[in-house]
C-alpha cells in the first residue's frame, strides 16, 4: 500500500458561505476511496467514500441541476 496523502480541494462553484466540503479525489485510483471533510473543520472527522459511490453522487448532483 502506498502512503499517498490526500490533496484536498473545494469546488470552484463553492461560494464563501462556509457551507462547503473538501474532497481528495487523488486517492480514488490508488486506494479506491474519496475522502470528504468539512471545510470549516479540517482537523475534524473524514468520511471516506468508495470511489464508485462518490462518482454516483456527482452524477446525481449534475442531473439535479438540469
Amino acid at each position: 500500500m502506498t502512503t499517498d496523502s490526500p490533496r484536498w480541494f473545494t469546488s470552484s462553484y463553492s461560494g464563501n458561505g462556509g457551507q462547503c466540503i473538501e474532497v481528495a479525489t487523488n486517492l480514488a485510483a490508488t486506494h479506491g476511496l474519496v475522502p470528504v471533510r468539512d471545510t470549516k473543520n479540517p482537523t475534524g472527522p473524514i468520511l471516506s467514500l468508495p470511489a464508485h459511490a462518490w462518482s454516483d453522487f456527482v452524477a446525481l448532483a449534475k442531473d439535479a441541476r438540469v
